[in-house]
């Protein structure tokens, strides 16, 4: 049996999405605000050096260095990304951690359900892809918008799915 070039274009994926953590200080801001707070700390440190409260200076630096980590693990957090394929014969999704493990599922779509739990005031607060007695959540790390936006477009390539 041979497979004609119909055949391929019709397991085509027809939606795909790159789900990615929203950073809102990038790299140049950070350095900014590490830059300003070393140099608050320098100054505020010297005043109280100057004054014989020597403890003080120390730690004022325990806490520039706590937020300097503090940003470190977020933007390691970052790293995590989940690509999301819908064609007419498979729901792919790949996660990808921020360690960078990778773990794939592989659904068929005619038998897959996207359940979205919603609260009043938040909006979309879960999602995930059930068949077959396995869930996969997806988009945990998105803001509401987002979760929003991608629940619908989702939503409507999965319907497509199932139609054809």
């Amino acid at each position: 049996m041979t497979e004609t070039n119909a055949d391929f274009a019709a397991d085509e994926p027809f939606f795909k999405a790159l789900l990615t953590p929203h950073r809102s200080l990038g790299r140049t801001g950070f350095t900014i605000l590490i830059g300003a707070l070393l140099f608050s700390w320098a100054i505020t440190g010297a005043f109280f050096l100057a004054h014989g409260a020597w403890p003080v200076f120390g730690f004022f630096g325990l806490d520039v260095l706590a937020v300097y980590v503090a940003f470190r693990l977020n933007y390691r957090a970052a790293r995590a990304l989940e690509e999301v394929s819908v064609s007419r014969t498979a729901l792919d999704i790949r996660k990808v951690a921020p360690s960078g493990k990778s773990e794939a599922h592989h659904f068929n779509p005619f038998w897959a359900r996207f359940s979205v739990a919603r609260h009043s005031e938040i909006g979309i607060t879960q999602m995930a892809v059930e068949a077959r007695g396995q869930s996969v959540p997806i988009g945990g790390f998105l803001n509401p918008d987002d979760r929003e936006s991608f629940a619908t477009a989702f939503s409507r390539a999965l319907a497509k799915a199932k139609m054809r």
